[in-house]
């Protein structure tokens, strides 16, 4: 003890040089610290920040195939509706030949709703899901129903619009004549002869002027022949 006051007494002013060195190494061993806390912190941000973004970028997916799976079905019900209205014409006879336009390929408006809607068909997806999350075939999918929509609407109104009048008033009586055959032939008050010969005598009369869909011959034919002979 008596050493280190000895010491201290002819060495007295070493405090000053060792207490700036001292101190400058506690001043440097706490801004390392405070680095280092900053550093934790920073990481503790990133990583939250990054947890923040994952959730976000998640929930923004599930959001975006829901609503994905909400366009493709509602494109699914507008295709199914156009559909639903063709249908109308092919199974309801006396309709397609009030406004034979609908079946006329040599129109071009008719052409055009017949391409659209097979188009739409071909790109009709089994199942929704099958195209969500792909992006090219919902487009695609979308444009070709909007088209085969339009297309109908279109070929209908000219249709509707023209009628019979591009036909000669013989070929009108024709028609005339065929409407009232198949009726007859759908009459199940009628005979079996009855209906089959007013189908036969129908078929003549609409020979060189439409083309019925091959659906709606084959409903005639199930009716009034597959019926008749079961």
């Amino acid at each position: 003890m008596d050493a280190l006051l000895n010491f201290a007494g002819n060495f007295w002013w070493l405090i000053f040089p060792l207490g700036g060195v001292i101190g400058g190494g506690v001043r440097a061993v706490s801004a390392a610290n405070e680095r280092r806390a900053e550093r934790r912190l920073e990481r503790y941000r990133i990583k939250q920040e990054t947890k923040v973004a994952v959730a976000e970028a998640s929930g923004r997916g599930r959001v975006d195939a829901a609503a994905a799976r909400r366009e493709v079905t509602r494109l699914v019900a507008k295709h199914a509706e156009t559909d639903q209205r063709w249908l109308d014409y092919e199974v309801d006879v006396a309709k397609l030949l009030d406004f034979p336009l609908m079946t006329d390929m040599r129109d071009p408006l008719t052409a055009a709703f017949h391409r659209a809607r097979s188009r739409a068909d071909l790109l009709r997806p089994e199942n929704v899901d099958d195209v969500v999350g792909d992006r090219d075939a919902q487009l695609e999918y979308r444009d070709a129903v909007h088209d085969y929509a339009t297309a109908f609407d279109v070929a209908e109104t000219e249709a509707v619009r023209r009628r019979r009048s591009d036909f000669s008033s013989d070929d009108r009586e024709r028609l005339d004549r065929a409407q009232a055959l198949l009726r007859v032939a759908s009459d199940t008050a009628a005979t079996s002869q009855e209906r089959r010969n007013a189908y036969g005598r129908a078929q003549r009369e609409l020979d060189g002027l439409i083309v019925l869909p091959a659906v709606t011959r084959l409903a005639l034919e199930r009716k009034v022949a597959g019926e008749l002979e079961a």
